[in-house]
């Protein structure tokens, strides 16, 4: 089982809405700028996704699960993914 692609897109959206400022993940930000941006934008309704836009939110997604060290298991929320990782959002930055 693996996360719907919605949930990616909300969870995707709470970790940019909630750290994009956040200094210490610039280069993670920074590399994916494109998929944040699109997951954020589909989440509030503001745009529509194609499938190249699909393509930059699942790299995002995979890198995203790929710094946790976590694989999907079908994840519902940004706290699933620290908990399936065994770490808080401080022990990453």
């Amino acid at each position: 089982m693996t996360t719907d692609f919605s949930k990616q897109v909300e969870i995707l959206s709470d970790f940019w809405q909630s750290w994009k400022n956040e200094k210490k993940l610039d280069e993670f930000m920074e590399f994916n700028d494109i998929g944040l941006s699109l997951a954020w934008l589909l989440s509030e309704g503001l745009c529509e996704i194609n499938k190249d836009g699909k393509k930059y939110i699942a790299e995002s997604w995979e890198l995203f699960l790929a710094v946790f060290g976590v694989e999907d298991t079908g994840f519902d929320s940004l706290g699933d993914i620290f908990a399936a990782s065994g770490k808080s959002f401080d022990d990453w930055v």
